[in-house]
């Protein structure tokens, strides 16, 4: 069992929003991703700990370049549906982060918003393991916060871009762990 300080740790929940939930192929769904957040939520919150949810949403003004070789957004931007949060997930008192790269912390106050609540542990869970959870706790561990990556509230677009990213990646950055096996001890 990970027990954690609410005092000091924060959930940091990555585009758990309409236009990304379907793109979950592996090895969960984004619907048991979402459950399985939703949960982990309500354990923060209950705690008194920081709950973010980070959505994105491009406009021709806010995208990254994509002169790349497999350019993966609409030249016209997102719609705004696309960064709507799915419903039931965001709650009062949550922090919300509108993002426009993969990672949570480029050109956002994240790092301000969590510093100034004396967090330094970050939670890490949402969809696409391989994209923006990674990008976001490879930024986290950058900036010396302590990561835990909570493997079952979190999905690609394979089962195998998922594997890749728990087994190679994050160990070197983070600590895997299941979301059950994750307590908050008493303020």
């Amino acid at each position: 069992m990970t027990t954690l300080d609410p005092r000091t740790t924060a959930l940091i929940l990555i585009d758990l929003q309409d236009g990304i939930i379907p793109h979950a192929g592996g090895p969960r769904s984004g619907e048991d991703v979402v459950d399985t957040a939703k949960t982990l939520a309500r354990r923060f919150r209950d705690a008194g700990a920081p709950v973010i949810l980070v959505h994105v949403g491009f406009t021709p003004e806010t995208m990254p370049s994509q002169n790349v070789d497999r350019p993966s957004l609409p030249a016209r931007g997102t719609p705004p549906e696309f960064s709507a949060f799915v419903p039931g997930l965001r709650q009062p008192g949550d922090i919300v982060v509108l993002k426009h790269h993969w990672g949570a912390f480029t050109g956002t106050d994240l790092d301000l918003q969590l510093r100034r609540r004396g967090v330094r542990t970050v939670v890490i869970a949402g969809i696409s393991t391989n994209m923006g959870v990674e990008s976001t706790a490879r930024s986290a561990w950058e900036l010396s916060y302590d990561v835990i990556i909570a493997e079952d509230a979190c999905a690609s677009r394979s089962a195998e871009l998922h594997a890749f990213a728990i087994e190679n990646i994050f160990p070197q950055i983070a600590r895997v762990v299941a979301s059950g096996d994750m307590a908050l001890a008493a303020r």
